[in-house]
């Protein structure tokens, strides 16, 4: 699916989409440059999911837990991650393999411990002059 937005109020509905298209496999990574809008797509998905709490990026923390109406989000920015130990010394595998939504900005950093691609949605952050694409499947 791609969509075309040029005002931030289309936001929710991309958000909207994309937690249908994924509700079973609940991992969400995030690929877009610098400034292309992952956290700010993100704070919408978490919205949707019935997080209450203010949601910022964990670029120094790595991880931040919300809960949402139904059960945890984990949300991770994985830009400062160094090395798979460091991944895996925060205890990255008990996050991804909880059942629980995962929301990654910056999933090359920590590949080698994601599922299979199919127990992944991957978006796709492309930014316009004036418009931003999100492709997703």
């Amino acid at each position: 699916m791609k969509i075309k937005t040029e005002d931030i109020n289309e936001l929710g509905n991309v958000a909207f989409q994309i937690i249908n298209k994924a509700e079973k496999r609940r991992i969400i990574v995030f690929n877009g440059e610098m400034g292309s809008g992952k956290t700010t797509l993100i704070k919408e998905i978490c919205l949707k999911l019935g997080v209450k709490e203010n949601v910022s990026s964990p670029t120094f923390g790595i991880i931040n837990a919300y809960s949402g109406s139904k059960e945890e989000v984990f949300h991770f920015d994985a830009y400062r991650i160094e090395n798979e130990k460091e991944a895996f010394d925060i205890g990255i595998e008990e996050y991804l393999y909880s059942d629980q939504w995962c929301l990654i900005e910056w999933p090359d950093k920590i590949e080698a411990f994601l599922p299979d691609k199919r127990e992944i949605l991957e978006v796709d952050i492309k930014v316009d002059s004036n418009s931003r694409t999100y492709k997703f499947d």
